[in-house]
């Protein structure tokens, strides 16, 4: 691990909702909290980006910007844009990380095709099967790895083995967890509980001893009661968690609102508590934690929300920052071969 590192981030300006303005916001936010450490190119149409930039000082910070003549729109199918679209904000951003300008690449634009692009532009780290796309959890005890939260509906316990594998690492070397204590995602706690898949994963996560800090099956109420420190899951089931999840902190939120509005005793009574209350949201809050990391692909790629802020963004460039000098890319390659996540034989289907 080397934290004092100076790293390159390659960011797709074009994937926000609102367009590049909030992108270069967050990437200043990001250049002048890490200082000299860190450089951030800016991707896209440089036109709306350097008129995002005007009022931001950019002689003053890290900020580069690098053209693309297209880019990807939420609701493409993701296989069709990478032929379709070799010049996209996306891919090109991949392509910087693949030709060594950059280390690692942050994008709040279509998912699905930031996943393809990636497979495609930098291809999979040896043994590994499946990449998968680890989220961020709030929890009782601090954050939670969840994977995968979208990449693979349908997987086999190998690769849930592998998520495991990859997500401790995570857990481990970027969280700054010593020793991240791993579950799998269940609908009880008995190893003979839930499907054939489960099951069969259950029973190869256990075999793999002490190394992988197996503590059995988690259910879905344990995840915030921080049980485990990294949850696997198949994308189908993680992705309706994420959701879920995200729509539950909103909508709380405004009920919390509207109760303390109703009358002017707990109006009163709302701030009084209202310091407890920020802190707690903003412990909750998705966007503190930046954005998800695909992991298994050649190159740091980290996946944003398309409304995220510009706060969001800047911790998104922050967690690939982190992820990039933790060493976190070459720990997994070399975890795959030195613990046997490649042992199809010991698999049932797998």
């Amino acid at each position: 691990m080397n934290a004092a590192r100076s790293v390159r981030i390659a960011v797709d300006a074009m994937g926000s909702d609102v367009g590049p303005q909030i992108v270069a916001e967050g990437a200043a936010i990001a250049a002048s909290q890490a200082g000299d450490r860190l450089q951030i190119v800016l991707v896209g149409d440089e036109a709306p980006i350097w008129s995002a930039l005007a009022d931001l000082e950019p002689d003053a910070l890290p900020l580069f910007v690098v053209h693309a003549s297209q880019h990807v729109e939420m609701g493409e199918k993701a296989p069709q844009t990478f032929r379709r679209k070799p010049q996209s904000s996306i891919a090109v951003c991949a392509d910087l990380v693949r030709r060594g300008r950059a280390d690692a690449l942050v994008s709040t634009g279509n998912t699905g095709a930031v996943v393809t692009t990636a497979l495609l532009s930098l291809g999979r780290l040896s043994g590994i099967k499946r990449p998968a796309i680890a989220s961020m959890f709030p929890t009782r005890s601090g954050p939670c790895v969840i994977l995968d939260v979208g990449a693979n509906a349908d997987v086999r316990p190998l690769h849930l083995y592998q998520f495991a594998v990859m997500g401790r690492l995570y857990a481990q070397l970027v969280l700054g967890i010593d020793e991240p204590r791993v579950g799998l995602l269940n609908i009880g706690e008995e190893p003979t509980k839930g499907n054939a898949l489960t099951q069969a994963a259950h029973s190869l996560l256990a075999d793999a001893g002490g190394g992988l800090n197996f503590v059995g099956n988690v259910e879905g109420r344990d995840i915030f009661d921080g049980k485990a420190d990294v949850v696997v899951c198949d994308g189908f089931t993680g992705n309706v968690i994420l959701k879920l999840a995200e729509s539950i902190l909103t909508v709380g939120g405004g009920m919390i609102r509207q109760a303390v509005r109703r009358r002017w005793s707990t109006a009163l009574g709302g701030l009084l508590i209202k310091p407890a209350l920020v802190d707690l949201m903003r412990h909750l809050d998705y966007e503190t934690y930046g954005g998800a990391l695909l992991l298994g692909t050649r190159g740091i790629c980290v996946i944003g929300h398309g409304r995220s802020s510009a706060l969001a963004i800047a911790n998104a460039i922050a967690v690939a920052a982190r992820s990039v000098r933790s060493g976190l890319e070459d720990a997994i390659g070399q975890a795959v071969e030195l613990e046997g996540a490649t042992r199809p034989q010991v698999v049932a289907g797998g």
